[in-house]
């Protein structure tokens, strides 16, 4: 079997191929390694690989294997990780150089989960600086390149384990969502991207941004290979004290069932109408009807606050992120400039954030220091928690009438790099669709439906789904699989350029 069959293969065909011999989990991890090696120059999905550590788990997997273990169902699978996840003595930058060369003593729980399901990490993925951003641009180490096309973003924050799975450098990755950083670069690569509920995944060893808003879960090309990879991460943690002690949703059976009939299925009236991309319009409608043709029935359902998600979740973000980052000082760990023995520890800090941070993570901490600040506490902050309340309600009040929401991911195809970063504003609509989610802490997915049009480039159908019922994205998203599959014969990023417009760069 070729190392080209090995990295086109899906996790769960991966699996099955190992498990029955025909190869082996260092066959499948050097393959991987290749691969990365062969594109990551032209495509920078990550900022570390590790090898030798990664050889070493196939090789352990390889031997328990031989002495007839039964192994987990993605023992020997490679893996992309995102960066803001600590993995014990392995670089962890979150996208900074306030962090360059840092390693961790200690593993994330995702992490440790991961490598206890014999699932072979390749390395660390580029993204945005502790993930403030939609397009992997504000990375301190470079941009990520979207394999669709070069000259594009592949969306934010997590850009780099989007990529990583769109070029075949990797079949599944871990990504975080904070108000989309999952769901928008699934949309612009033609992958799937899963948020779980909030609490749904520990966020133990995941640098925080916003606290109350980060989210860890999977990327994958398939929806079975999502719903494989949500299964091994996720489960009650008790160093998360806001982990949720509760069954993990049946998400592999509502992928393998892949059956919408009588769903009913709300479309959104707020998230409409947002001056959308023509082909991303018409994408998403065609996605909608598809649902009802399968058997679900459709609705036009009103959330009337979601208009104010937007500008509540840029409250919000920033001045929880104003808390988290003042923990690095230059004092114990990372960045430390102008410590020449004459400054005071004041003088060392301040050095070192102004080196260490980049533009738009000092906007988002003056942001949020700001709306934090004596005297407008309560005309901000205080406010922007308010619409959070009025924003669950209304989810709530959706899902007493429907079993699931539905938009468009983003409001564009991948845009390209450079095109918006000098218009902070313009980035942040990018999550127009995705921010209402993190607020209220449901589940939320977005599925590949096609590609636009006029450019070519992969549309994103966003679905949502009630608090702990996130088997319910999975039955829409395998649905439509199934359905889209026949019409295109084969799966989306079988026809897409990164095999060959990639290598050949």
């Amino acid at each position: 079997m070729s190392a080209t069959d090995l990295t086109r293969m899906s996790a769960a065909e991966l699996a099955e191929t190992m498990s029955s011999g025909q190869a082996s989990a260092v066959e499948v991890t050097q393959a991987h390694l290749d691969r990365i090696g062969a594109v990551d120059a032209a495509v920078h999905a990550f900022l570390h690989v590790d090898a030798e550590g990664a050889l070493s788990a196939a090789r352990a997997v390889d031997a328990r294997r031989s002495t007839g273990e039964r192994l987990g169902p993605l023992a020997g699978v490679p893996l992309a990780l995102k960066d803001v996840l600590t993995m014990r003595g392995v670089p962890t930058t979150c996208g900074s150089r306030i962090l360059e060369g840092w390693r961790p003593p200690y593993d994330a729980t995702v992490t440790s989960r991961l490598k206890n399901a014999g699932v072979v990490i390749l390395g660390k993925t580029n993204m945005d600086e502790f993930a403030m951003g939609s397009s992997t641009e504000n990375s301190a180490f470079g941009p990520t390149h979207n394999p669709w096309d070069l000259d594009r973003i592949p969306g934010g924050s997590g850009g780099g384990s989007a990529a990583a799975v769109a070029a075949y450098e990797a079949p599944l990755a871990i990504g975080t969502d904070t108000g989309g950083s999952i769901r928008q670069p699934a949309a612009v690569t033609g992958t799937v991207g899963i948020k779980p509920t909030y609490g749904g995944v520990s966020r133990y060893g995941l640098v925080a941004l916003a606290s109350s808003l980060d989210q860890a879960g999977p990327c994958a090309r398939t929806v079975v290979d999502a719903a494989l990879l949500h299964e091994v991460i996720a489960g009650h943690d008790p160093l998360d004290s806001t982990s949720i002690d509760a069954p993990v949703p049946p998400v592999l059976a509502a992928a393998r069932a892949a059956d919408v009939a009588g769903m009913r299925i709300g479309v959104v009236r707020e998230l409409g109408g947002q001056g959308y991309q023509p082909g991303v319009e018409q994408r998403f409608r065609e996605a909608v009807d598809l649902l009802a043709d399968l058997g679900a029935e459709v609705v036009e359902v009103s959330c009337p606050h979601f208009d104010y998600a937007l500008p509540a979740y840029y409250l919000i973000l920033p001045s929880e992120c104003s808390s988290n980052l003042a923990k690095f000082d230059a004092m114990r760990y990372g960045l430390r400039v102008g410590d020449d023995g004459t400054r005071s520890a004041e003088e060392v800090m301040a050095a070192t954030r102004e080196a260490g941070f980049g533009a738009e993570t000092k906007r988002r901490i003056i942001l949020g220091t700001y709306a934090l600040s004596s005297g407008y506490y309560d005309a901000y902050y205080g406010q922007a928690q308010k619409v959070r309340t009025l924003i669950v309600r209304d989810f709530e009040a959706a899902f007493e009438l429907v079993d699931v929401l539905v938009s468009p991911t983003t409001p564009t195809t991948a845009f390209r790099i450079g095109e918006k970063v000098d218009d902070p504003l313009a980035m942040y609509l990018n999550d127009l669709c995705t921010i209402p989610s993190n607020l209220a802490g449901n589940a939320a997915a977005s599925f590949p439906v096609g590609l636009a049009p006029e450019d070519g480039l992969p549309v994103g159908l966003h679905v949502m789904a009630p608090v702990l019922a996130d088997d319910r994205l999975y039955r829409v998203g395998a649905a439509l699989e199934a359905a889209l599959l026949d019409t295109w014969g084969a799966p989306l990023l079988a026809g897409a350029p990164p095999l060959e417009q990639v290598s050949r760069r």
